[in-house]
């Protein structure tokens, strides 16, 4: 058996090397740090983090210690975030909403540390971001109950943003009063449609009257400066507790499988150039011929080159009665050899052809 002091000796001198490799891997940190900062990135990327555990475990040979590896390595990771959370620090992040909306949740669990501002309507956080007063703001795309938000694809078509990130965020509505206030006292209901929409059976079987918000925190904001037991608002129960509000009943909504996804809009394109790589998953936008088979004709196009649709939607233009433009969501790299030739391919077929986004999807749970 070695002796102990030379055990430490070599304990020291292991320390020693991992104290500079520790530094060059903070000093690479810092330069991820300035690009997620440059194109108004989220510190927190969940596929990374799970490619970093998955990847180095197998360095370890000794079972034994593999658990505390994986624990070494949520350490540093943690570390890392925490330190580029610190230098980007005074990021502007736009969403819609009031402290405690479910797009202020979103918008926390992506951007922890930086300044979250509110906007009244969907159109002013975007162009808070067009206009450099922020740096990215998040709105919902879709609810997997009531559907796609209009005003926010319409903005994906006609605006100069991409989306760089997508986050889902699980919906859990409640019947929320003032304190004191029963269930029995509740005449009306507040909150935004798409809530009173996800909530409508609910609504229904209980006879309470609608009144439409602009979204479920300012409800919940005014019906505390309201006292009137006779209306309840419909929102999270982070809401409840921010607005000293009272729970009347926990998960109203009709479908128990309520998700929003959520977009991070910026103004540029989420291009790494130094590896040259994109997300996994990319949005395009197009128009095309208002003739027979022309929608078909890009989703060969499509199909050809491998790419597979995860969306594909449809809106009316607004400028053309009875013309539409096309909303496609794909798995796979834009940038890839596949991806450049299926461009140039649906440019020949396509009036209006734009990429909005490239990302990778991921959910967390906080």
């Amino acid at each position: 058996m070695k002796d102990i002091k030379e055990l430490r000796n070599n304990i020291n001198a292991i320390d020693e090397q991992m104290a500079k490799l520790f530094e060059e891997r903070m000093q690479n940190v810092k330069e991820v740090a300035l690009y997620k900062k440059e194109n108004s990135l989220p510190v927190f990327d969940g596929k990374r983090e799970q490619e970093i555990i998955a990847k180095n475990i197998n360095y370890i040979n000794d079972k034994e210690i593999k658990e505390y590896y994986v624990n070494y390595l949520k350490d540093v990771i943690d570390i890392s975030k925490k330190y580029q959370n610190d230098l980007l620090e005074g990021l502007k992040i736009a969403y819609c909403g009031v402290e405690g909306a479910f797009a202020y949740i979103a918008s926390k669990k992506l951007f922890e540390s930086q300044k979250l501002i509110s906007y009244p309507s969907f159109t002013m956080a975007y162009n808070a971001v067009v206009t450099g007063e922020c740096n990215a703001c998040v709105l919902p795309l879709e609810n997997s109950y009531a559907g796609d938000v209009g005003e926010v694809m319409d903005l994906l078509f006609q605006g100069s943003l991409y989306i760089n990130n997508v986050i889902n965020v699980e919906i859990v509505h409640n019947l929320i009063g003032l304190k004191g206030s029963n269930l029995n006292q509740i005449k009306t209901v507040m909150s935004h449609p798409q809530a009173l929409a996800q909530c409508h059976k609910y609504i229904q079987d209980h006879n309470f009257k609608t009144l439409e918000y602009p979204n479920t925190a300012l409800a919940a904001k005014d019906l505390a400066s309201l006292n009137d037991s006779s209306i309840a608002v419909i929102a999270s129960q982070d809401v409840a507790k921010l607005y000293d509000l009272e729970i009347l009943a926990n998960n109203i909504n009709e479908s128990h499988n309520n998700t929003t996804r959520f977009a991070v809009f910026t103004r540029n394109l989420n291009l790494n150039e130094s590896s040259n790589q994109m997300g996994q998953h990319f949005i395009l936008v197009f128009t095309v011929v208002n003739e027979a088979g022309a929608l078909a004709k890009t989703l060969n196009i499509i199909g050809a080159h491998g790419f597979n649709m995860r969306t594909l939607r449809s809106r009316p233009m607004k400028e053309l009665i009875w013309n539409y433009y096309f909303f496609v969501e794909l798995e796979g790299d834009i940038n890839s050899q596949d991806g450049k030739d299926m461009l140039l391919e649906l440019k020949s077929v396509c009036d209006c052809l734009k990429i909005v986004g490239t990302y990778n999807l991921y959910s967390k749970d906080k």
